[in-house]
């Protein structure tokens, strides 16, 4: 699929990334341009196991998948194209180890014009796919998954404050994280312990990297379900 990738790429103009999940606050990787973009045919969903990263093979964690359906707001990256490949070879031992996604070049909208972006989707035919979880199903996880790059709730609630950041509504991810929010307070009143007010960590950004997003709203559609 690396090839593949890189052969539909072809190498002779810069490379462009779509992001919509942790791609958007922890990249990895050098670019020198980022816009607000949109993709329709598609949505962010939190129904991709993770038993690693986000989880363990005994308490299986979440992470984003690239649903087909509906439409996603996220960001698109524009990478140097003499760094490209080097790019994609790294970002695949990221995001491709075990080959869980299918990478889709997307036409994805920006306030500057359209662009031909890779992006990770997920096929509803894979393993790692969930299918429909139950509210009871997403407390757990929250309450209990936890990888070696942290919890499934402190992934899913820095998303949303990134995406927030950057005024994108997602209505599906809010719920979810509030449902979790709602558990905490639950919890907390039963056992009588405080409330914890420190803030959430700030999204990591590459040094020297330039914003593009535009400063007035943008004509994209809201997100489905």
């Amino acid at each position: 699929m690396l090839e593949r990738a890189i052969a539909d790429w072809g190498g002779h103009d810069d490379l462009w990334l779509f992001g919509y999940g942790s791609l958007i606050w922890r990249p990895e990787f050098g670019f020198v341009e980022r816009r607000a973009a949109w993709v329709h045919g598609w949505h962010r969903a939190l129904k991709m196991w993770s038993r690693v990263n986000r989880g363990s093979v005994q308490t299986p964690g979440l992470v984003f998948g690239l649903l087909s359906g509906g439409s996603c707001r996220g960001v698109v990256f524009r990478v140097p194209r003499a760094e490209g490949l080097d790019t994609l070879r790294r970002l695949w031992l990221r995001e491709m180890p075990t080959g869980v996604y299918d990478p889709k070049w997307l036409r994805c909208g920006t306030a500057e014009g359209p662009v031909r972006a890779l992006a990770f989707t997920l096929s509803r035919r894979s393993p790692n796919f969930t299918g429909d979880l139950s509210d009871e199903r997403y407390r757990h996880i929250f309450a209990n998954a936890v990888g070696r790059y942290g919890s499934s709730l402190d992934y899913a609630l820095q998303t949303l404050l990134e995406l927030q950041r950057h005024s994108i509504h997602d209505a599906a991810l809010a719920r979810l994280v509030a449902l979790a929010a709602a558990q905490q307070q639950e919890q907390r009143q039963q056992t009588g312990a405080p409330a914890d007010c420190d803030p959430p960590p700030a999204p990591v950004y590459v040094p020297g990297s330039t914003d593009n997003f535009s400063s007035q709203p943008l004509a994209a559609p809201k997100e489905k379900p």
